[in-house]
């Protein structure tokens, strides 16, 4: 498991006290709305995947921590936080200076199958410090990046893949992460939340 503090570099803003989401928003839109505008749409639209799912799924406090993961779980492309090229380490990296909870920092470092990509990167010995939870909320997180598009708006799974793969050529890092494995974790992850939401819908109507 990855030590989860270190001291914080000047402009890893660290985390007061007060809202988690407020903070990982205010966080994101530095390092993103300016530099990364596309991206900092995609987290946001990743975000109110998140509060509308984690709304049917999880407790309160689950449900902020999951937006606060989506706010933040591409906060590693920003150019001034690049140190391993792979944007799940270095996003995770940079939240454990900013003081971010360990589960977040977590979160974002195996979001979306990242692991996949790291063997294909010679990284998953890195990757391997953090921890992959493997929880509802983790599936949660899963399920709204895939459900996301690139812009921020609702898309399907398959249309998600279909742009990740016209993004990637065929013999690139990803593309040969998603062949082994990476997509049918993603799809599982999808799936299962999928199955949870089902089943929430369906008490909720027999009330």
């Amino acid at each position: 498991m990855a030590k989860t503090r270190s001291a914080a570099a000047p402009e890893a803003q660290t985390r007061p006290p007060g809202s988690l989401i407020r903070w990982a928003s205010g966080v994101a839109q530095h390092h993103l709305a300016r530099e990364l505008p596309q991206r900092w749409a995609h987290v946001q639209g990743v975000a109110a995947c998140a509060r509308r799912v984690g709304h049917a799924l999880l407790p309160q406090d689950e449900m902020e921590l999951l937006v606060a993961t989506a706010l933040l779980h591409d906060i590693g492309y920003a150019s001034g936080l690049v140190a391993s090229g792979y944007h799940p380490l270095d996003g995770a990296r940079f939240l454990i200076a900013a003081a971010a909870p360990d589960r977040l920092v977590h979160l974002v470092a195996h979001h979306s199958a990242a692991i996949f990509v790291a063997e294909q990167r010679s990284l998953a010995g890195e990757l391997a410090e953090f921890t992959d939870e493997r929880t509802v909320l983790r599936d949660a997180l899963w399920f709204c990046d895939m459900h996301t598009s690139p812009g921020g708006h609702p898309t399907s799974f398959e249309e998600r893949i279909t742009s990740l793969r016209t993004r990637h050529s065929p013999d690139s890092d990803f593309a040969r992460a998603l062949d082994a494995g990476g997509l049918s974790a993603r799809r599982d992850a999808v799936r299962r939340t999928e199955l949870r939401l089902g089943a929430a819908a369906a008490r909720k109507r027999s009330r």
